[in-house]
């Protein structure tokens, strides 16, 4: 199956007018002539779901935010453009090749939502994508696209928490990325109501269904989505559905790295075999090896090898027992060891996690210690059984998904490899070292650069030669943010 161009454009499109010439625009025409009410109908008909990772209905979430109003104060679109994720760069790849479709998606959820503004936030680090962007911004409101609407370009730090949406809003509201308890559509943008009580981490008064309340909602999503609305309003719901399954209509943009001949980002039917993927970006398996596992990013469990075959769709990889996530797929061979790539995944994540909950940073470092050992074959059936007992306890209180990664990152290495294990226990196989599991910096040329410095932060979220001991929920909890 070939890959299909409906949000990924192969070249990159220069200006607004080019975008136009190519039948940019009819979906913001669209948008206004169905009205807010025919734009939500019309997002929730094509069956669009969240490509930031979940997967949810996007136009339940649309009507959600629009119920949710405040009767004081506008809603806020935000543009989720923080891309994080270990194995993921289809979202910078998308405004590198055309901002101007993500814009015009966030244009036409600014007009269903009643909002007067968007934001696009990114990683201050991202200065290709934020150039793109502000130049973007720029010529479609010189072109009155953007009448009433204010478009905004938002910065923030490197954190991986930064992608996750009540993180992202904290840090637009001028702190850290430390996530809230409370969804979007309950509490968005800007302050209004300090209430100590409060559970969400910006301790303001929430906003409820009918408006009532003055705490405006935000509507959030990523870049991928975004760009999927201007078809779907120009084209129609059943264009959209023409490709992909009916639970997973649409296309995917897919980012292949790893144990590959070659890394890329193209985009593909939904229901497309993943080997298929990888055989048409990676171009398969190096020479003289064998692909043995691939990981969706760093939130679902690994896929053995023998169900490559399985169609990228939010159901089937479900069914596999693994996930979608952000369609990154980092692949994996018979010259990597499965344990060192559950640590680097372990370490990871407890390394990003915020501290906020005591048991996913304190069990996610445990569990990264535990694979540490493990690799270096220098653990116990005693560090084993530990192992498992803090892959159970992760998650407890956990108020966002990324303790739940390791437990399915994790635990996918105890259940599908269970060979791989025991070699590692009581002085078994020697020590290994695999591809580093950091967020990817650029792609070029086939080639995959990482962020190595990553591979260099401590838990405290500084690169000090060594930790502090203070977990960031405290110590960074009255200073001010820093960016980059």
């Amino acid at each position: 199956m070939a890959t299909v161009q409906r949000v990924l454009d192969l070249e990159p499109v220069v200006s607004v007018d080019r975008y136009i010439d190519a039948g940019g625009g009819r979906g913001l025409e669209a948008a206004r002539r169905l009205g807010p009410e025919g734009v939500i109908d019309d997002v929730g008909a094509s069956g669009l779901r969240g490509r930031g990772g979940a997967g949810f209905p996007t136009g339940v979430k649309w009507r959600t935010v629009a119920a949710n109003r405040s009767s004081a104060l506008p809603t806020t679109v935000v543009v989720n453009a923080a891309e994080g994720e270990p194995g993921s760069f289809k979202d910078r790849a998308i405004l590198r090749a055309n901002p101007y479709r993500v814009l015009e998606g966030a244009l036409a959820a600014a007009l269903a939502m009643g909002a007067d503004g968007v934001i696009v936030a990114l990683k201050a680090s991202f200065g290709q994508e934020i150039g793109r962007v502000r130049g973007a911004i720029a010529e479609l409101t010189s072109a009155g696209w953007a009448d009433g609407v204010e478009l905004m370009v938002a910065t923030g730090p490197g954190e991986y928490l930064f992608g996750e949406e009540t993180a992202l809003l904290e840090v637009i509201d001028g702190r850290h990325p430390f996530p809230r308890i409370d969804p979007p559509y309950r509490r968005g943008v800007d302050d209004v109501t300090s209430d100590p009580g409060s559970r969400s981490a910006a301790e303001v008064e929430l906003a409820g269904p009918g408006g009532d309340n003055p705490a405006p909602p935000t509507l959030v999503d990523n870049v991928e989505t975004m760009a999927n609305v201007p078809g779907i309003l120009a084209e129609g719901p059943d264009w959209f559905r023409s490709v992909g399954t009916k639970e997973s209509p649409g296309t995917a943009v897919c980012t292949v790295s790893g144990r590959t001949r070659r890394a890329g980002v193209a985009e593909f039917a939904m229901g497309t075999p993943l080997g298929e993927v990888l055989q048409t970006v990676g171009r398969g398996a190096r020479a003289e090896h064998r692909i043995t596992a691939v990981l969706s990013g760093v939130a679902n469990p690994l896929l053995p090898a023998a169900l490559l075959d399985t169609p990228i769709s939010y159901e089937a990889m479900e069914a596999a027992g693994s996930g979608l996530g952000a369609t990154g797929f980092i692949v994996f061979d018979d010259a990597d060891d499965l344990v060192a790539v559950a640590h680097g995944v372990a370490r990871f994540l407890a390394v990003e996690s915020c501290g906020q909950c005591a048991a996913c940073k304190q069990d996610g470092l445990e569990i990264a210690g535990l694979l540490n050992r493990m690799r270096l074959s220098e653990a116990s059936q005693d560090d084993l059984d530990e192992l498992a007992r803090r892959v159970d306890t992760v998650a407890e209180g956990a108020r966002c998904f990324l303790a739940y990664q390791q437990q399915r990152v994790v635990g996918s290495l105890l259940q599908l490899f269970p060979e791989v294990v025991r070699d590692h226990v009581g002085g078994g196989a020697p020590p290994a070292e695999t591809e580093l599991i950091v967020p990817i910096v650029d792609i070029a040329g086939g080639r995959v650069v990482l962020d190595e410095h990553e591979a260099q932060k401590q838990p405290d979220w500084t690169f000090d030669e060594t930790d502090s001991g203070k977990w960031p929920a405290d110590r960074l909890e009255r200073s001010a943010p820093e960016r980059g």
